[in-house]
């Protein structure tokens, strides 16, 4: 991510606090990104917001569950094309989130769009309960870009691989139903509930047994590692070749324009 964009400045603290609000609910953490004017778009600050506000949920003992969601119109639409992310971070990777190793799990409660880094975000969580509203969609290849924080692997096991392989090659959206319907959204709710769902389910994961929940969510990362391993590695030499592309030129450029781009495959 960082080849694509300037180093920016580090944020500073007010912008880090107003990228995320975080409530501590007995033992719960919920998150809400709150960059509505960018439909939560990530850049730097939320990028630090969301570390910071992960590496405690893992950190604090008294933490067993956590929510992330955005507002009722967008859980996220991925990069901030006009300014980048950020560095990934030392624990969380690409927004903080997507390389993380967690002891802590995490629920995605989805309205609206959540599009590009943002279904990858998504992707990165243990389940995802989504509103009626909810779209899904990975954008990438229309901007001369590829999906580079684990939709190239996780993609593929969350979805069936040709559902997933028509996301990645065509942009198109996936409706919330049918990703419902192939067990990507484990719950659908009516528009504005998917928060208090989530909520609901956080609490009945911390009511449980905080040994045997986090013995069993570190089981199951153990069981996917060597896959993921080899995952970034092919997403980082597929993020190679588009950087160094003039289809990528183009592609963002037109983006900007607001005009259709013209790839030439070079």
């Amino acid at each position: 991510m960082s080849t694509l964009w300037p180093e920016p400045p580090p944020p500073t603290a007010d912008e880090v606090a107003a990228r995320l609000r975080t409530e501590r609910r007995g033992h719960v953490l919920a998150m809400r990104m709150e960059r509505t004017d960018k439909r939560n778009a990530i850049d730097v600050a939320m990028t630090t917001a969301l570390d910071t506000a992960l590496t405690t949920l893992d950190d604090d003992p008294e933490l067993r569950c956590g929510v992330l969601t955005g507002g009722p119109e967008a859980f996220s639409a991925g990069t901030d094309i006009s300014v980048g992310p950020g560095a990934p971070t030392p624990r969380g990777g690409n927004y903080g989130v997507v390389a993380r190793r967690r002891t802590t799990p995490l629920i995605a409660a989805v309205e609206g769009i959540a599009f590009g880094g943002g279904f990858e975000i998504a992707l990165a969580c243990d389940f995802v309960i989504a509103s009626t509203t909810a779209r899904f969609a990975l954008p990438e290849v229309g901007l001369g870009l590829a999906a580079n924080c684990g939709a190239l692997f996780r993609g593929p096991r969350a979805l069936p691989p040709s559902v997933a392989r028509q996301m990645l090659l065509t942009g198109d959206p996936l409706p919330v139903e049918r990703a419902h319907e192939l067990g990507f959204v484990t719950e659908l709710v009516e528009p504005g509930r998917a928060e208090a769902r989530a909520l609901e389910l956080a609490d009945r994961v911390a009511a449980r047994s905080p040994v045997a929940v986090q013995a069993t969510l570190q089981a199951l990362d153990a069981a996917l590692r060597d896959a993921d391993n080899r995952g970034w590695a092919d997403t980082d030499d597929a993020v190679a070749r588009v950087v160094a592309s003039e289809d990528r030129v183009e592609g963002v450029a037109a983006f900007f324009a607001k005009r259709a781009p013209e790839f030439t495959g070079r």
